[in-house]
């Protein structure tokens, strides 16, 4: 009698996960609770664990581990620090999640040119830290201590985006491993090139359903002569996001510029011990000379102050800022923390900065008619904003609640031309928003996918709608 698909799709990984425990010995687990760990994300989307972990250490490794998996067509799942939020980590068809993180050497700093090239592993925190002495820095910051791997593969932002831009900006080259096991260099060192298609953005926000990353060259930017941070407190979320629009459009060149709504003050200033006044308020830093950070902050002020903006509280000592700081990043924390025993659903959408305020307002309004409440937070200097719903996973109507209020948050988002995710990507939580955003371009993102991966064994599940 002939084998089930089933069966032969068993037969495949048993034999697969055989070659691999050959090739990486103890450092290939099928252990249930660490297999669990690497087919979960932080958020309500159902998590699904792979048949097997592999914990690479070089290029090399990972090319022979993709050229077995690519025999046996079996699924590749890159796992860099598990902080995703769309479910990129999940694993619906089984395979051998490939963890990155000790890949996590820095390979060289070109002071003189301003990048670096670093191994996937390495964490945006460590990078800062070495990178320290030699008066540089990376200012891609999304919160999570991400792994830069991850960043680069999810298209990551953060707070510092409206200044230094997204990953998108700031890879300079990539090398891949494709899904034949075949190594690629996206690109030289040199700052510009018109040489063939770009690989590197191709690369850039695939989310692993192209190949695995396993090393990756970074602008880098000097530190600033001086950075100040401040707090400016506003009567409503309305009021703070037109006091971002007009300093956007007025060219002021602020580095970070984001939104917390006083639910989300609230919890910050429990978990984080601030003593915050309760009101939307928008936290800022500028950076660059005393005398440009000054008059930066002076031009802010007399906007905030014309929409009823408070008096500021500014920051310029390096701990002080770090505090404040930290409490932006801790904020999922926060309204986690206040919600014990239900899940967190954290979603973004981001807009033309003309359209920031109505598409915050009508957010809220939509969420006062259907009785939900959660914080809204959000890198405001670029259009992009996140909600936090929580909603206990037993009950039916709440689950229920929140997912209508997602589809209408993203289908508001597009009607105003934005996008249905600003930096959290599409994973398998987003895929079917992606026909609505691009209409026919996702028949070419199939075409893409199926000309490079066409046994479909690179993250399967993820991106492209079903």
């Amino acid at each position: 009698m002939a084998a089930s698909p089933a069966e032969l799709k068993r037969n495949s990984v048993a034999q697969a996960i055989a070659d691999l425990a050959e090739l990486l010995g103890d450092r290939l687990t099928t252990s249930q609770a660490v297999r669990d760990q690497h087919g979960n994300d932080l958020t309500w989307n159902p998590g699904q664990s792979p048949d097997a972990v592999a914990f690479v250490e070089s290029t090399e490794e990972v090319a022979k581990l993709v050229t077995i998996c690519s025999q046996y067509r079996v699924p590749v799942i890159p796992y860099g620090t598990g902080t995703s939020l769309e479910g990129h980590i999940s694993a619906p068809h089984g395979g051998v999640c490939v963890d990155v993180s000790r890949m996590n050497q820095i390979i060289a700093v070109n002071e003189l040119d301003l990048d670096c090239v670093v191994q996937p592993g390495v964490t945006r925190k460590a990078l800062n830290e070495y990178l320290r002495d030699t008066g540089l820095f990376f200012p891609i910051d999304p919160g999570a201590d991400a792994s830069i791997g991850g960043m680069t593969a999810t298209r990551a932002s953060g707070t510092n985006a409206v200044r230094y831009g997204t990953m998108r900006e700031n890879v300079l080259s990539l090398t891949v491993v494709m899904p034949n096991g075949e190594i690629v260099r996206t690109a030289r060192r040199a700052r510009k090139s018109a040489a063939g298609y770009d690989l590197t953005r191709l690369m850039v926000g695939s989310e692993g359903t192209l190949g695995v990353i396993t090393e990756v060259s970074l602008r880098l930017y000097g530190i600033p002569e001086a950075i100040s941070a401040g707090v400016c407190a506003f009567p409503s979320v309305e009021a703070a996001c037109e006091a971002v629009i007009i300093t956007i459009q007025s060219g002021i060149p602020v580095a970070r510029m984001e939104l917390v709504d006083e639910h989300q003050i609230r919890m910050s200033n429990a978990y984080s011990k601030l003593s915050l006044a309760e009101a939307p308020t928008l936290f800022l830093e500028f950076h660059g000379t005393t005398e440009g950070v000054a008059e930066q902050s002076r031009l802010f002020g007399e906007i905030a102050e014309s929409y009823g903006g408070g008096s500021f509280d500014w920051a310029t000592r390096t701990e002080d800022r770090n505090k404040l700081w930290q409490a932006r990043h801790d904020a999922f924390w926060a309204a986690k923390t206040a919600m014990p025993g239900k899940e967190s659903v954290a979603t973004d959408v981001c807009v033309p900065i003309s359209r920031l305020a109505e598409c915050v307002e009508e957010t809220r309004k939509d969420m006062e008619d259907h009785n939900l409440s959660g914080p809204i937070v959000g890198h405001v200097g670029d259009g992009n904003f996140h909600v936090v719903l929580f909603c206990d996973m037993e009950k039916q109507d709440e689950v229920d609640a929140a997912k209508a209020f997602l589809d209408r948050l993203v289908m508001r988002a597009l009607a105003m031309d934005g996008t249905c995710t600003g930096e959290h990507g599409i994973g398998s939580g987003k895929r079917k928003f992606l026909q609505a955003e691009h209409g026919a371009g996702v028949q070419v993102m199939r075409s893409i996918k199926q000309a490079i991966d066409p046994e479909n064994i690179m993250n399967p599940g993820k991106i492209l709608p079903s």
